[in-house]
């Protein structure tokens, strides 16, 4: 199932997405400003979004702003911006932070749900190995199982993954990968078995 993260400060309009999405087989988070989302996205406990839903005209933090900060991190989550900003100057603003499309409020269900569908489906077809992840997985899960598929067939020590999953911090050890890797398995159910342990070189995905 894919998950979106809809940010908007208008929390009817957000309980409305949600409704309507939901009803499309959709797993749908909600975060009624640009710092709730993004204390949401940088949780330990975070999980994995195919795609954001950003406001641009927030209090404080704009979603212009989150989205750039979130693409200065690396982050490549493709982004709709919703907005009630029509003219040609803010189109231009938020596709130059790295918006994937632009939908200017109001607007019909029909239209966000045609949008949605485009977007995730380019974004399926620029990366020809993705495949289908658990909607369950947290931050640190998927950051491993990504890892693993940018490099399938090579296997990464305890150290390397600690140093590319965990680089700020210093308190984990080596045991937090193997209790990681143990329930990415068991939420990737039969698959779980391609990730595995070689003795000597460490963990990958066959």
């Amino acid at each position: 199932m894919q998950r979106i993260l809809i940010v908007d400060d208008e929390e009817d309009l957000c309980e409305i997405l949600r409704f309507n999405l939901e009803a499309e087989g959709y797993a749908i988070d909600t975060a009624n400003s640009a710092e709730e989302a993004l204390a949401a996205l940088h949780s330990p406990h975070s999980v994995h979004y195919d795609l954001l839903l950003l406001d641009i005209m927030m209090e404080r933090m704009s979603g212009i702003e989150l989205a750039e900060h979130l693409r200065a991190e690396g982050d490549q989550t493709p982004v709709i911006f919703l907005t009630a900003l029509g003219d040609h100057d803010a189109q231009l603003r938020g596709f130059s932070a790295g918006a994937d499309d632009y939908i200017a409020k109001p607007f019909a269900f029909d239209t966000v749900l045609a949008r949605v569908k485009a977007v995730l489906r380019r974004s399926n077809q620029s990366n020809p190995n993705t495949q289908t992840t658990p909607s369950s997985l947290t931050k640190r899960e998927h950051l491993i199982l990504q890892l693993f598929r940018e490099h399938p067939g090579r296997f990464f020590s305890r150290e390397e993954i600690l140093k590319a999953v965990w680089p700020d911090d210093a308190y984990v050890g080596e045991r937090s990968v193997d209790v990681h890797i143990a329930r990415l398995r068991k939420k990737l159910g039969p698959d779980g078995n391609r990730i595995v342990n070689k003795t000597g070189f460490g963990y990958g995905l066959v």
